[in-house]
């Protein structure tokens, strides 16, 4: 059997035995080593989202510290993210990206990061990704909040760009942060042939559009107030921020050097952790105040949107986000468990969440 497998110069057509397992563990890719950047050292960017860290089983890798991995790439990510968007004039339109793009959890890239590495590359070689992703979920906060859109009053416990800056600085704010996502790609991605970084950054494109987050929001809008079925609204979730969250893991297998198999495992994974982020999302606004959550709850009933646990019920739903994270896990099982372990805790993490 034939199989098409992406090495770092490009395709390569290799023979595969009929009897060989799909993880290709046979196939050894060998990262470019290069210098990392010192970490940041602004501890409160960090530790502020670990408060609310939910225990997760150490099962497929005892010894493995959740905690410390997320604060150890999150400062990873903040320190490129500081470089990347300093201020500059036009000042208030700097302050305004940076007011948005420095809060939050960081899922996203350390997703990125965790598959890059999964697949054999290094973080260096991710990191440029890590905050394009980091970017396009931050315009998407932008825009959801807006007055015209969900008309969020708080995010992050603190208020939503347009309530600081104005309506006509936060978009534009979000219009620079789009540019800017795939400008950083190209401009700062080394040691990663161009075949691969092209792939990555259409893969990216294609999750932030009418395809991916702004079809999913253009669907989610328009079903208010109406009968919805379960499988539209899936559809309507898995082209959200679920859309990004499949895309972050792609990208970082892709920039990792991972082989046409693997990535396409790792799509798996990611889009059944995407949905089940979706639907946490949807019973946490059900179930929490927005003290608890940081961000305004009962948005969903005010809207009369259709939602999981509107169409399952609360425990139906959580039922739910269970088999979707042992679906995500299952993906994991072809890979080397311990450089699998990343992944397998933030699903987890991801589906335990309290905010």
């Amino acid at each position: 059997m034939a199989f098409s497998a992406i090495t770092r110069n490009g395709f390569k057509r290799i023979k595969i035995p009929p009897t060989t397992p799909l993880s290709l563990h046979h196939i050894k890719f060998v990262p470019i080593r290069t210098k990392t950047t010192q970490p940041f050292t602004e501890e409160k960017l960090v530790t502020k989202s670990l408060h609310h860290l939910p225990s997760s089983s150490s099962s497929s890798s005892p010894g493995f510290q959740l905690e410390e991995y997320i604060a150890t790439k999150a400062k990873r990510v903040i320190t490129a993210l500081d470089e990347a968007v300093p201020l500059h004039h036009p000042m208030r339109l700097t302050e305004a990206m940076r007011y948005s793009l420095f809060q939050g959890k960081r899922v996203c890239p350390i997703l990125c990061i965790a598959s890059c590495e999964l697949v054999g590359g290094e973080e260096c070689l991710a990191v440029p990704m890590a905050c394009a992703v980091e970017m396009i979920k931050t315009v998407s906060i932008i825009q959801d909040d807006l007055p015209c859109m969900d008309n969020g009053e708080i995010r992050h416990g603190k208020p939503p760009a347009h309530k600081v800056f104005g309506e006509d600085t936060a978009i534009l704010a979000g219009d620079s942060l789009i540019t800017l996502a795939f400008q950083h790609i190209a401009a700062k991605t080394t040691n990663v042939s161009p075949n691969r970084v092209l792939q990555a950054i259409a893969e990216l494109g294609a999750a932030s559009g009418s395809r991916g987050l702004s079809g999913g929001q253009f669907m989610d809008l328009n079903s208010e107030g109406k009968m919805v079925s379960l499988g539209e609204l899936e559809y309507i979730h898995t082209h959200k921020t679920a859309k990004l969250v499949e895309a972050s893991v792609v990208c970082g297998g892709i920039m990792g050097g991972g082989s046409v198999i693997e990535v396409e495992r790792l799509r798996k994974y990611g889009k059944y952790v995407g949905l089940m982020y979706q639907v946490v999302d949807d019973i946490l606004d059900a179930t929490k105040s927005s003290e608890e959550l940081g961000k305004s709850a009962g948005k969903d009933l005010e809207s009369d949107k259709a939602t999981y646990p509107k169409l399952m019920g609360v425990d139906g739903a959580k039922k739910f986000a269970s088999e979707l994270v042992e679906k995500a896990i299952m993906e994991l099982s072809y890979f080397d468990a311990r450089k699998a372990a990343p992944l397998h805790h933030l699903a987890n993490y991801m589906a335990n969440r309290q905010k």
